[in-house]
């Protein structure tokens, strides 16, 4: 079976226990004002563009299968909006100002990929970690990397909005370790608001999980001027604690990161602020204790 994914990070520390693979899949259902991995929302490969390398040789636009690549007064503009997908400009860019974000890869490869750091996984009670994205927008191909790692004895865990189907996470409760699950917004029209969906299927896929007993981290993306605030801090405070399965809750300061990336791959910024201090977030974990006896971490 294959997928497509858009990274394969290792020696990751802050997804779950020890260290981990992280296995980043592309697609995802929601569209967050501060997605920090806009290069994950499509499913498909997709280009990269970055103008400031490009040597205007004009190999791209030879074999370009539409009109994407534009020169003008010795300036290369690429054409998002037209590009037909066709990812053969990337291979003919000797600068690497054009490269492809997503490639489709076979399960069994992506697992013998992530078998590379065994040891440090069995030292470190680390594993495999699913992220991107959203994980189960690609439903059979993150089961069945989470089934082959299981094959392997490896622990997992999966980083998820928790906007899919039931069915999917029925089938995958018996193979996640550890759900991170995300809590971006309290209340379906402000969810609405700061993700472009209600929030109504993912609380009853958290509530799902409560029933099945699996474990859950709670992950909460604190936004400034967003989300940083005290309704959602009761928020927070209040689903890990009508949940016994929720033991943790993970603290997650907005980077910047994201508008840089985002704008690489033709999405325009319509979020942007300074990224989160740590000590910022420190704060906002002690206004969340208040309300919870729940143990919160920042990462």
């Amino acid at each position: 079976m294959t997928g497509c994914i858009f990274n394969i990070q290792r020696f990751s520390v802050h997804d779950g226990h020890g260290i981990r693979t992280n296995v980043f899949l592309k697609g995802c259902p929601l569209r967050c004002l501060w997605c920090h991995n806009p290069e994950g929302l499509k499913k498909e490969p997709q280009i990269r563009f970055s103008p400031e390398k490009c040597i205007g040789c004009g190999d791209c636009a030879a074999v370009c299968h539409g009109t994407a690549h534009n020169f003008e007064g010795n300036l290369h503009h690429f054409i998002f909006d037209v590009c037909e997908g066709c990812m053969e400009c990337p291979k003919m860019c000797p600068a690497e100002a054009l490269e492809a974000d997503g490639v489709i890869r076979s399960a069994e490869d992506i697992i013998d990929e992530v078998l590379l750091d065994r040891d440090f996984y069995e030292k470190s009670g680390g594993g495999m970690t699913l992220s991107g994205g959203e994980p189960f927008y690609q439903p059979e191909f993150a089961l069945e990397l989470l089934r082959l790692a299981k094959k392997n004895g490896l622990n997992t865990a999966v980083e998820t909005c928790g906007m899919t189907s039931s069915d999917v996470i029925m089938a995958a409760a018996p193979l996640v370790d550890t759900f991170l699950f995300d809590y971006k917004a309290t209340g379906e029209q402000r969810h609405k608001e700061l993700t472009g969906s209600s929030n109504t299927q993912i609380l009853n896929n958290l509530s799902l999980l409560g029933t099945l007993g699996a474990n859950v981290i709670l992950r909460c993306p604190m936004i400034p001027g967003l989300n940083d605030n005290d309704e959602h801090y009761r928020g927070i405070a209040e689903t890990a604690d009508k949940y016994d399965n929720i033991k943790e809750i993970n603290i997650m300061p907005y980077h910047s990161m994201g508008v840089s990336k985002g704008i690489k791959v033709g999405i325009a910024p319509v979020f942007t602020a300074e990224s989160m201090t740590y000590a910022r977030a420190e704060e906002i974990k002690k206004e969340i204790e208040k309300y919870t006896r729940k143990e919160i971490k920042v990462i």
